[in-house]
């Protein structure tokens, strides 16, 4: 059994509104169909619910897709920040603050991201899965599944689409 976390395509950058509503960029859907050769149409596949991913995972598959509330990216508001990589990287090294006024801290992303994975693994426990989500998302959950640290230079390099893939023996979630 294989985790295949695929984080969104391009979307199309709309300032003033929050980023979990933005929806994918045309422009872009020739670089997530190429991901489709590296992802197993017949594994179990679910999507955050935000716009870019449920457009990524249209491309992805033509099979059944769950779509899970917990997978959203952490969560952000529509303020404009400037440099979007220290923030983050704030955000990691004190999980349970705010890194930016109206940013929901990391341990609380954590959280929702582990009730939502958590079924999933229990449902699914010899299958391979798909997740569609976000980047700080699946640096989160890929520490989680596998007992390590997360990974920010992984982070940094992810482009928009890219896959993790997380082949077991994944660590079990409480």
């Amino acid at each position: 059994m294989t985790y295949f976390l695929v984080r969104h395509g391009r979307p199309l950058v709309v300032p003033g509104t929050p980023a979990s509503s933005w929806d994918l960029d045309p422009a872009g859907f020739d670089d997530v169909w190429a991901l489709r050769a590296r992802l197993p149409q017949d594994a179990v596949w679910f999507t955050s619910p935000e716009p870019k991913a449920v457009a990524t995972c249209q491309l992805l598959t033509e099979g059944d897709v769950g779509i899970l509330e917990g997978l959203r990216e952490q969560e952000r508001g529509a303020a404009w920040v400037e440099d979007l990589e220290a923030t983050v990287r704030r955000a990691f090294a004190a999980p349970d603050e705010a890194a930016y006024p109206g940013w929901e801290p990391l341990a609380a992303t954590r959280e929702r991201l582990l009730a939502a994975v958590g079924p999933v693994r229990q449902a699914h426990p010899d299958e391979d899965v798909v997740l569609v989500g976000h980047a700080t998302a699946w640096t989160l959950l890929a520490a989680e599944l596998t007992g390590n640290e997360p990974d920010l230079a992984r982070w940094a390099r992810l482009g928009m689409p890219d896959v993790l893939e997380l082949p077991e023996p994944l660590l079990s979630l409480q």
